[in-house]
């Protein structure tokens, strides 16, 4: 389930202003989707997983409270960061 180091790196190349830029916003909204979409392929799979479901469920209010705080601060990073992931509003 967790992100390879490989992977994180791209994403945090990716969405950040530079290769360590691990804290902004974007950055960790973009690895909570990468986690969020691995364990919905495994919840697909394993639907009875209470954990993992639980587990779910906490990432989603955790990349909702990000999303909330970028739309308050900066809109047009929102608009862009959800175009760039694919996520609805």
């Amino acid at each position: 389930m967790a992100l390879s180091k490989e992977r994180k790196a791209e994403l945090v190349k990716k969405f950040g202003k530079n290769e360590k830029d691990t804290g902004s916003v974007q950055v960790q909204v973009a690895l909570l989707t990468e986690q969020i979409n691995a364990l919905t392929a495994h919840m697909k799979a394993n639907h009875n997983d209470a954990s993992s479901k639980r587990a779910l469920s906490v990432l989603v209010g955790q990349r909702r409270s990000l999303l909330d705080y970028l739309i308050r601060t900066d809109r047009e990073a929102y608009l862009k960061l959800i175009v760039e992931l694919g996520l609805r509003k």
